[in-house]
């Protein structure tokens, strides 16, 4: 656990999800002395779990949450612009069908709005007829078809672009951890002025001292306050499949309406898979333990196969399967879809800044509010930071990468046949991004675990050896990192009933 002084900090961040790194970032960015603790990895959590979208938000437009739409298309641009090497654009086909809940009326009104609400941000939505929908993804439903809208979002690495928040704000000074996990915290009187915090390998505890403290752990129980309200947030699951994309078919991403229960859904190109998504549904799982029911899967296949009848998806098809769970604002009601993804920023009884809500998208925008409630907190005038203008680091990882395989020909070869990871990735890994075990290098680094069958089983072993002198392991640690590693995937990707 390193960065840490003994001097009274600004700014203490408990949570290393997009959430708490945007934070971070953009807290350091204004000169303020920061701390971000995370229990596990960064993007472990929710952040790391995602449909990979960076969206405008059209869905949003049918729940009339048009302030969450022109927040999402802004900061959609703003990503694109500061992250060109983790943000790209994504065409999306939206077929329709006769009889369907969103008609070509309905749609072409919401494309329309959706358009004008961009106003020069966005490419121009087309509509296409069914002979030239077909002809864009020949593996549809023909019968009924009508016709289709084409409009353009964005798609990222969720991991990723977490993972790059964290490493601008340490660049820029902050003291930043993770595996270490808040133990308790510190309090002067009913305040809170810090947090003990302590290592998951060293078991070392330190004190971290600060003059303001936002939680920013989402979904995961919190200890900060004694009020039930401010412990327990509601969750709402949200799954995903990724199958082979040859199965399926797709050439670029579509936009569906599920003809289970009438939500939108996605079906999206990702590498070798096409990832489809997702479920909404409320949950009183714990965090650290939510992965797909068999039930869950049985919707997505059901979905897809819908539209994709020559794919004939089963079960046997799925590679991978994976839920998280979304922080939401808005207390329990009937339908977890219907709920406002807006978030809120409350600070409880011992000051400590609370933050639950928003979307991955926003996350930015999101951000500079909350560190605006911090100098507020801390008595000084708000001074903005060029968040929207700086670019994230991490440009350089594909030609630093090639360096190594060059540098070490043994770490060009491909962990996984047929997949584009090598050693090289897991050394730059561990150098340059923060990795201190096999779950960061095999589910976040890289996404060999969500491709892979196994999950990374199999080339674990190999992985570890490739980064043991790295990360100083001699062969006992190995072996418990390898055991951590199997018990991570399997509570991830196991399927309840299956």
């Amino acid at each position: 656990m390193t960065g840490f002084s003994g001097e009274k900090l600004d700014l203490l961040v408990i949570g290393g999800g997009i959430t708490g790194c945007g934070v971070a970032r953009d807290a350091a960015m204004r000169g303020l002395s920061v701390a971000l603790v995370e229990r596990d990895d960064f993007a472990s959590g929710t952040s790391g779990r995602s449909s990979r979208l960076i969206h405008g938000g059209i869905r949003y437009l049918e729940q009339g949450q048009l302030h969450l739409v022109h927040e999402s298309i802004r900061e959609r641009q703003t990503l694109l612009r500061i992250a060109p090497h983790l943000v790209n654009p994504l065409a999306f086909t939206w077929p329709i069908y006769r009889g369907a809940r969103i008609g070509k009326l309905k749609l072409s009104a919401a494309l329309l709005v959706y358009q004008l609400m961009a106003v020069g941000r966005s490419r121009r939505h087309s509509t296409l007829n069914a002979a030239e929908t077909l002809e864009r993804e020949p593996g549809l439903k023909s019968v009924g078809l009508t016709g289709s809208a084409v409009y353009y979002d964005a798609c990222t690495d969720d991991a990723r672009l977490t993972l790059a928040n964290a490493i601008a704000a340490k660049q820029l000074g902050a003291a930043v951890s993770s595996h270490t996990r808040v133990t308790e915290m510190i309090r002067d009187g009913a305040r809170s002025v810090g947090a003990v915090a302590k290592s998951q390998r060293t078991g070392e505890s330190r004190e971290i001292r600060a003059r303001v403290i936002v939680n920013a752990t989402g979904v995961w129980q919190n200890t900060f306050d004694g009020d039930e309200r401010a412990r327990r947030l509601h969750g709402s699951k949200g799954i995903h499949i990724g199958v082979p994309r040859e199965r399926v078919g797709n050439r670029d991403a579509l936009t569906l309406i599920s003809p289970v229960d009438g939500r939108v859904m996605f079906c999206l190109p990702a590498g070798p898979q096409a990832i489809i998504g997702t479920t909404d549904t409320w949950t009183d799982e714990s965090p650290e333990a939510v992965h797909p029911s068999a039930g869950d899967v049985d919707y997505l296949l059901r979905s897809a196969n819908a539209y994709f009848p020559r794919a004939q998806l089963t079960s046997d098809d799925v590679v991978s399967a994976w839920a998280g769970i979304r922080p939401l604002a808005t207390a329990k009601g009937a339908n977890p879809s219907a709920v406002s993804r807006e978030h809120s920023i409350i600070a409880d009884s011992s000051g400590v800044i609370n933050v639950t809500g928003g979307k991955l998208t926003t996350y930015r925008s999101m951000a500079a509010e909350i560190v605006d409630r911090v100098q507020e907190a801390l008595g000084r005038k708000k001074k903005a930071a060029a968040t929207d203008s700086v670019e994230l680091p991490g440009e350089d990882r594909p030609k630093e990468i090639a360096r190594l395989q060059r540098e070490d020909p043994a770490l060009l070869e491909p962990l996984v046949e047929g997949l584009a990871y090598t050693g090289a990735h897991l050394v730059y890994g561990v150098s340059q991004e923060m990795a201190e075990d096999l779950s960061d290098l095999l589910i976040r680094r890289t996404h060999l675990a969500f491709e892979t069958r196994d999950h990374g089983k199999r080339v674990a072993p190999r992985a570890a050896a490739i980064v043991a002198p790295h990360l100083g392991w001699n062969d006992h640690t190995r072996s418990a990192r390898i055991r951590e590693f199997e018990a991570d995937i399997t509570r991830m990707f196991a399927i309840d009933g299956a």
